[in-house]
């Protein structure tokens, strides 16, 4: 970061009233994420461990400029906005690290299909899924069935299963003839 520059962080409210996005003016993750429900489940990802350490903190999703906080049920947001705020304005100030271990696995061949379905994934569902703190991530597809992985608040959002099928699923039916369902796996 450069002398001078100051890093800013504002808060947005996503779909899911447990998740909160709190979107920095620069990039901490391009072109990758992170996701975690579970503190135990944490590997390389040092935000997301220090973020845990609050006794609120029931979900990390990191991408691009943002974080989204998903929080335990027993808390309010008004409480406790400050303080991730401002725990994220000085990791991110500190140059702290955010992941680890980003070596990218080698591409493997797709069919057509699977590749299609990428693509409208990625061009048409995506940026709308990261407007409202989530991520969407395509797993496989057999029997004519997508399995998507929704991360962030998107992931136990009471709306995402009307997203998934009103949306995702007819975008995807209409455009690949060959897609009979989509479904969403937990992360």
């Amino acid at each position: 970061m450069s002398i001078g520059e100051v890093t800013m962080v504002y808060t947005e409210s996503t779909p899911n009233p447990e998740s909160m996005k709190f979107v920095v003016n620069k990039m901490v993750l391009p072109n990758d994420s992170i996701d975690f429900r579970k503190k135990e489940l944490v590997k390389d990802a040092p935000i997301a461990e220090a973020l845990f350490d609050y006794d609120f903190v029931n979900g990390v999703f990191v991408m691009n400029n943002f974080v989204t906080v998903t929080k335990k049920p027993d808390y309010q947001w008004f409480d406790i906005i400050p303080q991730l705020k401002k725990f994220i304005k000085e990791y991110i100030e500190a140059d702290k690290p955010i992941k680890l271990n980003t070596a990218s696995l080698s591409e493997e061949e797709e069919s057509e299909v699977i590749t299609k379905i990428k693509k409208l994934l990625h061009d048409h569902v995506k940026p709308a899924v990261e407007m409202d703190g989530g991520a969407i991530d395509f797993k496989s597809f057999e029997n004519g069935i997508v399995t998507v992985l929704m991360k962030g608040a998107c992931s136990g959002c009471p709306s995402s299963t009307m997203t998934l099928k009103a949306g995702i699923e007819n975008l995807l039916k209409r455009m690949v003839p060959e897609v009979e369902a989509v479904e969403s796996e937990a992360v």
